[in-house]
């Protein structure tokens, strides 16, 4: 495997020197962008326990905890680099109490039931084994009336996210009816996906 590839196939578990690269990546260019158009479909919602999963480099922990000042946020991934970096980034946060980082498992969450108001998931369901098993787990630590937002930089059809899904280890490519569909699967309610103007990038939005 050339050294792109491997890059690359970083996006799915960042570990190691090229890992860290990866996490850094995540935390800047079009991501921050991504990110941020995602955020702006919560409109007034003002969640004050949050769930951040799959938390890479930890910048879109930093931007929950800025736009929601009465808020915390607990901060999962199964990367020991991403939990690393992540905990570096927020690390202020971390000590004010505000901020919690483990290393977790999407698909076997081990956290209090019915706790969060906003589950949060930025480029990262392209690696979870199985939306409907992991969509379970997420409904079961969201409280009653709680939030869950995918935001993918891929609609599962766009050519340039079909390219990666054949050359990163694991990466599957969702449309916005996969996801709006696993979710009913599992019991959430009031399902809606938002589509970009002028980008494949998809929101979509689930309420327990």
């Amino acid at each position: 495997m050339g050294l792109f590839l491997k890059f690359i196939n970083q996006t799915r578990k960042p570990k190691g020197f090229l890992g860290k690269m990866m996490v850094n990546r995540m935390n800047g260019g079009g991501h921050v962008k991504l990110a941020n158009w995602g955020m702006m479909h919560l409109k007034s919602y003002a969640p004050n326990d949050i769930l951040e999963i799959g938390c890479g480099g930890g910048r879109n922990v930093r931007e929950l905890l800025r736009r929601y000042p009465a808020s915390t946020v607990t901060a999962i991934d199964y990367s020991e680099v991403s939990v690393e970096q992540t905990t570096k980034l927020n690390a202020d946060a971390i000590k004010e109490g505000r901020c919690t980082v483990e290393k977790g498992d999407v698909s076997n969450l081990t956290l209090p039931e019915d706790k969060y108001d906003l589950a949060t998931a930025f480029e990262t369901i392209y690696f979870w084994p199985g939306l409907d098993k992991c969509f379970e787990q997420v409904v079961k630590v969201l409280k009653p009336g709680g939030i869950f937002m995918v935001v993918n930089e891929s609609d599962g059809m766009d050519e340039e996210g079909l390219k990666f899904e054949k050359i990163i280890d694991g990466m599957k490519c969702y449309t916005a009816e996969d996801i709006k569909t696993a979710m009913k699967n599992v019991g959430f309610s009031k399902v809606k996906s938002v589509h970009h103007k002028s980008k494949p990038w998809i929101t979509v939005l689930a309420k327990k």
